[in-house]
């Protein structure tokens, strides 16, 4: 049973995918009604649950023909002082950020899941985009954020004995000195 304000919310949701122009934005959100769309500087950016994330980008790859995921990013918003709200998107301390591009529509779509602090974890969409394998690594290596499913969530930046993560804006800056893989030493 949903609460008022998760009823509130997918009104809004509902009322602001009435007003999509981009019409992969919109299909999106027919599909995924708990999803959110939002226009960025005249981009097309639609928010995902987390549950639907894996879902969505299949989604977008076999019906909607985006044939490519160009990447995938991680932001830290743990110190931000201003944030722009979304309505209807509850804001976590990490976003993860892909985008998908369809060569035979010439169109693009940028598709956004928050993570909380306590579950910074998200499906893997290696299975659908191979491209993305080292992508999802650094964001695990250098974020904390674990993808489920990945072939092989290893370091791939830091030493495998490195403790923590240093893009985290909670991080220790240069509480020691870095030393790549494959890096002789410090210089």
């Amino acid at each position: 049973m949903a609460t008022d304000q998760e009823d509130a919310a997918a009104g809004e949701a509902a009322s602001a995918a009435s007003d999509v122009t981009d019409d992969v934005a919109r299909a999106v959100v027919g599909r995924f009604p708990a999803s959110v769309p939002h226009d960025s500087h005249g981009q097309p950016v639609v928010y995902v649950e987390r549950d639907a994330w894996h879902d969505v980008a299949r989604y977008l790859r076999d019906d909607e023909r985006f044939t490519q995921c160009v990447d995938v990013t991680a932001v830290d918003h743990l110190v931000d002082v201003e944030r722009a709200t979304i309505p209807g998107v509850a804001l976590e301390r990490f976003e993860v950020v892909a985008n998908f591009l369809s060569h035979p529509r010439n169109r693009r779509l940028r598709v956004i899941c928050e993570l909380s602090d306590d579950a910074p974890t998200l499906a893997s969409l290696v299975d659908l985009y191979p491209g993305l394998n080292f992508a999802e690594r650094e964001i695990f290596d250098l974020y904390g954020i674990d993808f489920d499913g990945h072939p092989d969530l290893t370091r791939i930046l830091m030493p495998e004995d490195w403790v923590g993560y240093p893009l985290r804006k909670d991080d220790a800056p240069a509480r020691i000195p870095v030393v790549f893989k494959e890096d002789p030493g410090p210089r």
